[in-house]
């Protein structure tokens, strides 16, 4: 187990994983930094949630502006070009190019600012199958990257990797994670929308784990997709 004083940089969305990768961070001892980062999404609310599970646990939370990135990212993502279809399945639209990546060199800066020697983010085993940048050999490059960048030996770790989201789910309610303050919609509100592809993994998550949803949905299901700005 290693000492209350060392540091672990936590890439922490707002949503259900990476929430469960930040109190996993703190049961193993780690003096935990949760990292936001704004790139123009438009699931605000993922950040709101951020903000909120990291203020609860009483965590230095710092929040990145990379909204600029919104204007590299319109006509590909529908994460953040409210002009393209979020679907209910998974389509190619979903993926933000290239994002751990931008947000993982980001987190490798504050962390050798701050004198931490690891990195951790919440790619799981069944995002593996659709996101480059959610593999194992992705994060070996990225850490391979980051210590040439640095000239130190900083580690990155998706410690989730080898888990379904629905083991996520169970791991998350054996560490306390409070559900009901993670955000997992592609859109933004007051509740989780019910009828987009995260939503659907959420609640499907919840079911074969076993565990309760406190989730909120506006829609119990949906027929196609739509268009946010429509």
């Amino acid at each position: 187990m290693p000492s209350d004083k060392e540091r672990a940089v936590v890439v922490v969305s707002g949503g259900l994983d990476s929430t469960t990768v930040l109190y996993y961070a703190l049961e193993r001892g780690f003096s935990a930094f949760p990292l936001t980062f704004d790139y123009g999404q438009i699931a605000r609310a993922e950040i709101r949630s951020a903000e909120a599970v990291s203020r609860r646990l009483g965590l230095p939370w710092r929040l990145v502006d990379l909204s600029g990135l919104s204007d590299l990212y319109m006509g590909a993502t529908s994460l953040v070009d409210r002009g393209i279809e979020i679907t209910r399945e998974f389509s190619r639209p979903i993926i933000v190019p290239f994002r751990n990546a931008v947000l993982l060199s980001a987190a490798v800066a504050y962390a050798d600012s701050i004198g931490a020697r690891l990195v951790l983010y919440g790619a799981h085993a069944s995002d593996a199958e659709n996101y480059p940048d959610c593999r194992r050999e992705f994060v070996e490059a990225m850490e391979r990257a980051a210590r040439l960048g640095t000239g130190s030996e900083i580690s990155i770790e998706a410690p989730l990797l080898s888990l379904k989201k629905s083991e996520v789910v169970r791991l998350g309610a054996r560490l306390g994670v409070p559900f009901e303050l993670t955000w997992s919609c592609y859109r933004d509100g007051e509740v989780h929308c019910g009828s987009c592809e995260s939503c659907e993994n959420r609640r499907r998550a919840f079911i074969e784990a076993g565990v309760k949803d406190p989730t909120e949905y506006l829609h119990g299901g949906a027929q196609g997709g739509i268009v946010e700005g429509g």
